[in-house]
């Protein structure tokens, strides 16, 4: 049977090289071919780097711009990356604030402690010598509150509320309890050293008024109402051994006679002030006392040194914890 022309098309063989036929000679369906895919190539095929049939073309622009970008997914790692980093380096921070802070705290609170404990003591004492004793140990006519047993009222309470105050800054880490403990410290320290700088530079008039002032206190010795100054001035002329504020003749005003009280004698007996003043002490108190503060300077000063190192020790700690609770609101937030 006959192919048809159909069948035959459709199964027609391909030309050999040795074939006549003009299209195979010069390249004909090949060139047209190629030619085609080297204008498609160099936008879309061309992209892979070769050309049709093994024929290679030259990559597009789109191309070689493609193959030496980054991919936007690597950008996202290395920022998510440091973001980690950053954040590991200020947590542990943190933890180093915190660490500081807590060690800060319990030393201050500690220290508070302390300090509310000993303003207990002094205000103890002084409840106790206002109840036994009276107005103990007042001296000043001008004065007449300006008693032991006052003086060591006011300072226990007033240590007791500074205490008090830096103790529940320090537990409670409160910024403004913290910095009131501060200005209460630094204004008693200020006012220490401002009372110190006068002493010392107006010595010579503070010696005159003090004088002419324990004078004056002699003239209320054993009236009604003045316990505490009169035993005040029993101790002392007992204990030191002297007679009057520079001299026993300071007692002929008081009495307006040649006498003295019975603390003034070398051996106490009763009314032995109405002797002869061979058997009174001659030493005056004014100057027996201040020799006495003298030999011991060294231990008054070692006292004031050590109350000053005390307060610069508290001052440094509440400024150090508001410091570090100040950073740690800040890094810890």
């Amino acid at each position: 049977m006959r192919r048809s022309s159909t069948d035959e098309s459709t199964y027609r063989r391909s030309p050999s090289p040795e074939s006549k036929e003009p299209g195979f000679a010069r390249g004909g369906p090949f060139r047209r071919c190629s030619s085609l895919y080297g204008r498609a190539g160099a936008g879309d095929a061309g992209d892979a780097g070769g050309g049709f049939f093994g024929l290679h073309t030259n990559p597009g622009p789109k191309a070689a711009q493609a193959r030496y970008t980054t991919p936007k997914g690597n950008k996202y790692v290395v920022f998510y990356l440091d973001l980690s980093f950053i954040f590991l380096l200020e947590l542990k921070r943190c933890s180093m604030a915190r660490g500081c802070l807590q060690g800060v705290k319990y030393l201050m609170f500690a220290f508070n402690l302390l300090f509310w404990l000993g303003g207990c003591g002094v205000l103890g004492v002084g409840i106790w010598l206002a109840a036994t004793q009276g107005n103990f140990a007042t001296l000043s006519s001008s004065f007449p509150s300006l008693s032991a047993a006052n003086l060591l009222i006011v300072t226990g309470t007033f240590v007791m509320a500074i205490g008090f105050v830096g103790c529940i800054g320090a537990l409670k880490e409160n910024k403004c309890l913290l910095l009131t403990f501060f200005v209460l410290l630094l204004l008693v320290f200020l006012l220490e050293a401002t009372i110190a700088v006068l002493f010392f530079a107006y010595s010579d008039k503070i010696d005159n008024y003090a004088q002419q002032d324990l004078k004056k206190g002699l003239h209320l010795y054993g009236t009604q109402g003045n316990v505490g100054l009169t035993n005040a001035w029993s101790i002392i002329q007992t204990d030191f051994r002297c007679c009057g504020v520079s001299n026993y003749t300071d007692w002929f005003e008081v009495y307006n006679a040649t006498r003295v009280p019975d603390s003034c004698c070398l051996e106490f007996s009763d009314s032995c002030g109405l002797h002869a003043p061979g058997t009174w002490w001659k030493s005056p108190c004014y100057e027996t006392v201040k020799a006495w503060l003298q030999e011991n300077l060294l231990a008054v000063g070692i006292f004031g040194l050590c109350t000053a190192l005390v307060q610069i020790l508290g001052l440094t700690f509440a400024m150090t914890m508001y410091c570090q609770v100040v950073k740690a609101d800040t890094y810890c937030a």
